[in-house]
């Protein structure tokens, strides 16, 4: 487990309005926080070199770049073995209909988050890339009707911390 890091309350006020709005400025950011922009920088500065704050996203919309269906694919891989395993993972992040990547415990070992134009597009994929592989045993199909996103991930507000330099 990785370490954690302790935030007091500017940083996870900070972390709670970056996760709304990446593109906030850091006078903006001191503005709402109460700080000066220069402790502002200081504070995300820190928040980057502690691994908390890992990078920036941009988040487009499938449907309008013509992958308007979206669908979860349940995989068994047989054997589940390193060896299979790496190339399978590379093979999969590597496909631009892949959204996200899972690796699970109990009968499927993995979780694909996969976005396509239309059923049949699906159909090529599952079978092309995925029952294709020797190692896939097993490829079980979900579609997704409709998805949201969910609060902001910040730390729960007690337990034990480990300080980062």
């Amino acid at each position: 487990m990785a370490d954690s890091v302790v935030l007091d309350t500017v940083d996870l006020h900070i972390l709670r309005l970056l996760q709304n709005d990446a593109r906030s400025t850091y006078r903006e950011l001191a503005a709402e926080v109460g700080v000066a922009p220069s402790t502002c920088l200081d504070r995300v500065a820190r928040l980057r070199r502690t691994g908390v704050i890992l990078g920036h996203q941009l988040r487009l919309d499938p449907a309008k770049l013509g992958r308007g269906l979206e669908a979860l694919l349940l995989v068994q891989v047989r054997p589940h073995r390193r060896e299979l395993i790496g190339p399978f993972v590379d093979r999969i992040r590597a496909l631009p209909e892949s959204r996200a990547l899972f690796h699970l415990t109990g009968p499927d070992d993995y979780l694909v988050h996969v976005a396509v134009a239309d059923p049949a597009d699906l159909q090529r994929l599952v079978l092309d890339e995925f029952t294709s592989r020797r190692e896939v045993a097993r490829v079980e199909t979900r579609l997704i009707f409709q998805q949201w996103e969910c609060g902001p991930l910040l730390p729960p507000s007690s337990g034990p911390s480990l300080s980062a330099d």
